[in-house]
């Protein structure tokens, strides 16, 4: 064991707007000895999300890494050791292991046992896991979508975007996307089966949301905030409800000098504007990964995954995330 290598990514610099490859170095360590009740985890999948640039940017995050860590991360690996009596050797699992090669970690940092056969082991970083359970959960616990309601979701064709048009329609709901490409049109209409897709790089956004809203919006799925959400949020149907889960158009999080104030529409529409980290909601966590995993297996949800090879590709990944450049689960394979 000792004369594995271990690749790490560590952060060397906190980013003043959107992570960089600068603000990280890659590093080649000895593969860490195991202590009491430890698992030493192979990873073979490391997953990038908008939401590492929270963690990375604000020392008081809720989930903030510190200069000098290793990047934290979802994988999904091998324990290729235990030291654990609940953790066998050989087992499949993911959980929070970080952009390694090799993690040394206690049983607490496995969010789940990944022990389907049938279904790819990447699919627990994307649609089975982090945004897929997202988009299911905040759908559900806060949006509560009625059949013929209209649901509006920015970053349509990503991995959360993309879920949640799919799990509205099935519900009977008239799904409205938001995207940045004509290749990320064509995926959400052909894919992902939206009624109506917006390019909000070409389209005139508020134009448009009044021509395929003509009653209002009844749920807006917020992944962007910015300018995006501020022309969808005019356009609130009365009861609306605003799912805020990312803010991924917003470069920093200096108060903007100016900007629509939602205080009066959320007033005038009786609606209800919430944020949701699926942080707060562990206890649900294995419900919905099963009934997502059912919806796989019955090829009623379709997924699109962008994968690099290697772990040297992950400095820059959260950067081409932010610029766009993914289409679905952005994804490292080791």
């Amino acid at each position: 064991m000792k004369a594995l290598e271990n690749e790490i990514v560590r952060v060397i610099s906190r980013p003043s707007g959107i992570p960089t490859a600068e603000n990280f170095k890659l590093e080649t360590l000895p593969v860490p000895e195991l202590e009491a009740d430890q698992i030493l985890v192979r990873n073979e999948w490391l997953s990038v999300d908008p939401a590492m640039r929270g963690w990375l940017a604000d020392a008081n995050n809720y989930a903030s890494v510190r200069v000098g860590d290793v990047m934290r991360s979802l994988c999904v690996g091998t324990v290729i050791e235990s030291n654990a009596a609940t953790i066998n050797k050989g087992e499949r699992v993911m959980g929070w292991f970080g952009w390694q090669t090799y993690a040394a970690v206690k049983p607490e940092a496995i969010v789940q046992t990944v022990s389907a056969s049938d279904l790819a082991p990447s699919l627990y970083l994307g649609v089975l896991g982090l945004n897929g359970v997202t988009a299911a959960t905040a759908l559900d616990k806060l949006g509560s979508p009625k059949s013929g309601e209209t649901v509006v979701v920015s970053t349509a064709a990503g991995g959360v975007g993309s879920c949640v048009g799919q799990l509205a329609k099935a519900l009977g709901c008239r799904t409205v996307g938001l995207t940045s490409s004509e290749e990320k049109v064509r995926a959400c209409y052909e894919a992902f089966g939206y009624d109506h897709v917006i390019n909000y790089k070409t389209d005139d956004i508020g134009s448009a949301i009044k021509a395929h809203c003509p009653d209002g919006v009844d749920i807006y799925f917020d992944n962007t905030a910015g300018t995006i959400s501020d022309a969808v949020i005019r356009h609130l149907a009365i009861g609306a409800r605003v799912i805020v889960c990312g803010t991924a158009s917003i470069q920093s999080w200096d108060p903007p000098p100016v900007g629509p104030r939602v205080n009066r529409i959320l007033l005038t529409r009786r609606a209800r504007m919430q944020g949701f980290i699926l942080f707060d909601h562990k206890d649900t966590y294995a419900s919905y990964v099963s009934q997502l995993e059912e919806l796989i297996r019955t090829k009623k949800l379709t997924y699109r995954e962008h994968i690099t090879e290697g772990i040297h590709t992950a400095p820059g990944a959260i950067a081409e995330l932010y610029r766009g450049e993914n289409l679905g689960k952005r994804l490292i394979r080791l």
